[in-house]
C-alpha cells in the first residue's frame, strides 16, 4: 500500500458512514476495509500512516490544534492529526501547509462546554485493527516507523500568547479566541 492507495482507503470509509463527519466510524470502516488486503498491505499502510503522522509534526499545526481545542498537549496533537487524516487527503494536505485554513472548516469554531474536541484517537489504530481482524494476531513491530523529526525551530512560539497567534493564525486566532 502506498500513499494514493491509502488515501482512497480513507475516501471509500468517508463515503460508506453515515455522518462523515464522525471521525471514529471513518476509522473502523477504514479498518474494516484495511483487513480484507494482505497482511503485507496492512502493515505497509500502518507505514503510511506513520509517515502522514511524521509529516504532520509541525508547530504552526500543533498551535491550530491548541486554538481549535482550547489546550493541546502532545496525545491531543497525535488524536487532532488522526482527525485531520480522516477527513481525507484535501483537508488533510491543506491544513499542513496552512494550518490557518482550518477556520474554513464548518466543525470549527470557538472551544465550548458543550462542542467536543476535534481529535480521533481510533485513527491511530486503523492498521493495528484491520491486522487483528484478517489474521488474529498482533501487527509486527517491525511495521511501526514512525521517527519524529525535531519541530520547525523558526516556528516556536508561545501558544498562549494571544498577540503572535493572532499575527499567525489570523483566521484561527479570530474564530477561536473572538477577543484577538
Amino acid at each position: 500500500m502506498d500513499t494514493r492507495q491509502f488515501w482512497k482507503l480513507i475516501e471509500d470509509a468517508r463515503a460508506q458512514v453515515a455522518d462523515p463527519a464522525d471521525g471514529e466510524a471513518i476509522a473502523a470502516r477504514a479498518a474494516a476495509l484495511l483487513s480484507a488486503f494482505p497482511r503485507e498491505e496492512i502493515a505497509a499502510a500502518q507505514r503510511v500512516l506513520d509517515s502522514l503522522l511524521a509529516g504532520s509534526y509541525r508547530n504552526s499545526l500543533w498551535a491550530a490544534a491548541f486554538l481549535i481545542n482550547g489546550g493541546c498537549g502532545d496525545d491531543g496533537f497525535e488524536y487532532f492529526r488522526g482527525w485531520l487524516i480522516v477527513q481525507g487527503r484535501e483537508v488533510f494536505e491543506q491544513s499542513v501547509a496552512d494550518p490557518d485554513s482550518l477556520a474554513g472548516l464548518p466543525v470549527i469554531g470557538p472551544p465550548t462546554l458543550d462542542r467536543p474536541w476535534i481529535e480521533c484517537e481510533e485513527t491511530l489504530y486503523i492498521a493495528m485493527r484491520a491486522y487483528k481482524a484478517a489474521t488474529g494476531e498482533e501487527l509486527p513491530a517491525d511495521a511501526f516507523t514512525i521517527r519524529y523529526p525535531e519541530l520547525d525551530a523558526g516556528r516556536d512560539f508561545d501558544f498562549g500568547d494571544r498577540t503572535k497567534m493572532g499575527r499567525r493564525l489570523p483566521r484561527l486566532a479570530a474564530l477561536c479566541w473572538p477577543e484577538v
